[in-house]
């Protein structure tokens, strides 16, 4: 095969049907930058769950004196229920599980209430004897969670146990969420790009048809036939494509790590994880664009 010879080709097919190039471009870079944005979503997940995880507590409240739980019906824990509720934690059954544990009384619930809270109505209202005295337990495993609670939630004096970990869970919900929205969004848009390499490669060989047919009658291979066509296709994906891993990549430089590291105490992704995702990107680009095309003009050669 001349090699030469297919490349002229292809790029005189490109020149022919350069506003159909763009669009394929185009709609190739908006759909694979929602892939790209739905994959660093899908890392920053991850990584959060990873830091937050490790980091949620166990929040054993006592009752108090405005308590209307079930198990403070006594009113207020007495010192006797928070020492037994304490030698819980330190005994033999629950000590495994725990890593360390720190008790707050009402005065430093109530300073720590202020300090939250500072500059709203609730702050002015709120005294300390309405807030919950705490154990807040740190656990080896945060996943074993689920013993602590069966353990303390029956004693006496405890309003309540609740796990941090079920906030975060919703939290994640909501960003799991946005991700599989990018992704049904990127779907759309790669059968969107799908149809238009198609439909690109259909009109460059009906515009070069006669040639086509010169092709057929000189004894040139379908191979040799298809090829240009299929180049065209590439190359146009090859350019979204890499459109959008320089999209993904400025977002995360730009914005994420220069706009929102700066203001948020989070752990978010870094460049290292936008450039494992280009990679990802230029190959989606270039089998989408490889196939329709291949598709496409396989499809035309036979009617």
């Amino acid at each position: 095969m001349r090699f030469g010879l297919v490349l002229a080709e292809a790029g005189n097919g490109l020149r022919r049907n350069i506003t159909m190039v763009v669009s394929v471009v185009l709609v190739t870079f908006i759909s694979l930058t929602f892939v790209g944005t739905a994959a660093l979503l899908q890392l920053q997940i991850a990584q959060m769950k990873n830091y937050w995880y490790d980091r949620a507590q166990v929040a054993v409240y006592l009752c108090t004196s405005v308590s209307t739980a079930a198990g403070c019906v006594d009113g207020e824990a007495t010192p006797e229920q928070k020492d037994a509720i304490e030698a819980q934690l330190t005994s033999d059954t629950l000590a495994p599980f725990i890593d360390e544990y720190y008790f707050e009384d009402h005065q430093q619930a109530y300073e720590n209430f202020q300090e939250q809270f500072a500059g709203t109505p609730a702050a002015d209202y709120v005294t300390p004897e309405v807030l919950n005295e705490t154990f807040w337990v740190n656990l080896v495993d945060p996943s074993q969670s689920d013993v602590l609670v069966e353990a303390l939630a029956g004693l006496a004096g405890v309003e309540q146990v609740v796990d941090q970990r079920r906030y975060l869970d919703q939290i994640f919900d909501v960003l799991n969420a946005a991700s599989y929205t990018a992704i049904a969004i990127a779907a759309i848009m790669l059968v969107a790009a799908a149809l238009l390499i198609a439909t690109t490669i259909r009109l460059s060989a009906f515009s070069r048809r006669r040639e086509l047919g010169i092709m057929r009658l000189v004894g040139a291979s379908n191979r040799f036939i298809q090829t240009p066509f299929i180049l065209e296709g590439v190359f146009a994906g090859l350019i979204g494509s890499v459109l959008a891993g320089g999209a993904v990549v400025a977002i995360v430089h730009f914005f994420v790590q220069g706009y929102l590291a700066d203001r948020l105490s989070f752990t978010f992704v870094d460049l290292g994880d936008a450039l494992l995702v280009v990679p990802l990107l230029i190959v989606v680009g270039v089998l989408l664009a490889a196939l329709s095309a291949g598709i496409a003009i396989r499809r035309y050669l036979r009617v």
